[in-house]
C-alpha cells in the first residue's frame, strides 16, 4: 500500500462538522482545538463540562467511596475468573479503577476533580495479581503504563514504576505482556500501550533521558513494521490491525497506532516518519462517502454504559481520531 499523491481537504463540510458537535463534551471540545482550531477559552469552557455533564459526569458518579470503580483494580469485585466473563471470547469487564480512570483522563477531567482519589487508592485499592499496591504497578506491561499515566495524571508517588519499563523492555524493542510467561518476543498492542503511558507521563511530569530512549525504542518497533506488517514475511500482522474500533481500550489498530505518533511529534518535533504512510492509507480508505468512518465492532465485556455507536454505524469517535491523524499527516 502507498500514500503517495494523495491528498485530503480539511474543510470540514458544515453537515459534518455540526455532527461531531452535537456530541457529548468528552468528544465536542477535542473537535473544537484539534479540527476546528477554536480559540482556547471556547474548547477549554468545553472541556471543563466533561465533569459535570454526560460521559464524565456519569463515570464520576459511579466512583466508591474507598476511591476506586467497582470495587477492583483492573476487575470488578468479585469477578469469576473461571466463570462465563472469563470464558475465551468473552471480552473482560471494563468497569474497574484502571479502565475508568483511563476513561476520565482521555476524556480530558481535570485532576482537580478527583483531589484525594490518589491517596484512597493508595490506601485501597491491591492489584488482583498477588494483591500488589495500586501505584507501584504490577507485571503487565499494558496494565502498568495505564497506572504510569494515571498516576503521574492525579499526582500519585509512580516514579518507581516508571523505571519498571526500561528494565522490562525485550531485546527487540519492545513489550510483550507475556514476559512473565517466558515471551521474548514483542507485541504491537503490548508495545503500543506502553508507549502511551510513557508519552503521557512525560507530557504530564516530564521523565528522564532512560524513559525517552525506551519510548523511542518501542516506536522504533512499530516503525519497523510500518505499524502492520511482520518484519519477517512482510505480511499483514493479523486482521484486526486495520479495523476501527472505539474505545480503543488496549486494542492495537493502525489508527491508534498512528494516532500516538501524531501526539509524539507534537510533544517533541520528531517529525512524520514515511514508514506510517501504509497505514495512512488504510485510514484513508476506510472513509464512507459521507465523510465518517465506521465502527467495525465493539470489543466484548461489561461496560458502565456505552460511548460510541453499535458496529456498522458511523462513529463520532473514530471519525474524530481519523481526521485528525490525517490532518497531522497532511499538515493541514
Amino acid at each position: 500500500m502507498s500514500d503517495e499523491g494523495e491528498t485530503m481537504t480539511y474543510e470540514i463540510e458544515p453537515a459534518l462538522r455540526d455532527w461531531l458537535l452535537d456530541t457529548d463534551p468528552a468528544l465536542r471540545w477535542q473537535v473544537q482545538r484539534d479540527l476546528l482550531d477554536a480559540p482556547d477559552e471556547v474548547w477549554t469552557s468545553t472541556r471543563a463540562q466533561v465533569a459535570t455533564e454526560g460521559f464524565g459526569a456519569a463515570l464520576l458518579a459511579l466512583q466508591d467511596p474507598d476511591g476506586q470503580w467497582a470495587g477492583g483494580a483492573f476487575f470488578p469485585s468479585g469477578f469469576d475468573f473461571e466463570g462465563p466473563e472469563a470464558a475465551p471470547g468473552a471480552g473482560q469487564p471494563w468497569t474497574a479503577t484502571s479502565w475508568s480512570l483511563t476513561s476520565l483522563r482521555e476524556w480530558g477531567v481535570d485532576a482537580s476533580v478527583l483531589a484525594g482519589t490518589a491517596e484512597k487508592i493508595a490506601a485501597n485499592s491491591r492489584w488482583e495479581y498477588d494483591g500488589l499496591p495500586y501505584w507501584g504497578g504490577e507485571v503487565d506491561c499494558c496494565i502498568n503504563a495505564f497506572t504510569l499515566a494515571n498516576g503521574a495524571w492525579l499526582g500519585a508517588d509512580v516514579d518507581a514504576l516508571s523505571r519498571w519499563f526500561p528494565e522490562h523492555r525485550l531485546p527487540d524493542g519492545g513489550w510483550n505482556c507475556e514476559w512473565v510467561e517466558g515471551s521474548t518476543r514483542s507485541s504491537v498492542m503490548s508495545t503500543l500501550n506502553t508507549i502511551k503511558g510513557l508519552l503521557a507521563y512525560e507530557q504530564l511530569v516530564g521523565g528522564d533521558e532512560s524513559l525517552r530512549a525506551a519510548r523511542q525504542a518501542g516506536q522504533e518497533y512499530l516503525l519497523e513494521r510500518r505499524l502492520m506488517f511482520r518484519r519477517s514475511t512482510g505480511e499483514l500482522i493479523q486482521p484486526w490491525v486495520v479495523r476501527f474500533a472505539y474505545p480503543f481500550r488496549s486494542f492495537y489498530s493502525v489508527l491508534n497506532a498512528a494516532d500516538h505518533f501524531r501526539a509524539a511529534d507534537l510533544h517533541e518535533g520528531s517529525g512524520r516518519d514515511e514508514r506510517i504512510g501504509d497505514a495512512i492509507a488504510v485510514i484513508r480508505e476506510a472513509r464512507q462517502p459521507d465523510g465518517t468512518w465506521q465502527q467495525e465492532r465493539r470489543h466484548p465485556g461489561r461496560v458502565w454504559f456505552e460511548v460510541d455507536v453499535p458496529a456498522g454505524e458511523s462513529s463520532p469517535w473514530l471519525t474524530f481520531h481519523a481526521l485528525r491523524v490525517l490532518r497531522w499527516w497532511d499538515g493541514g
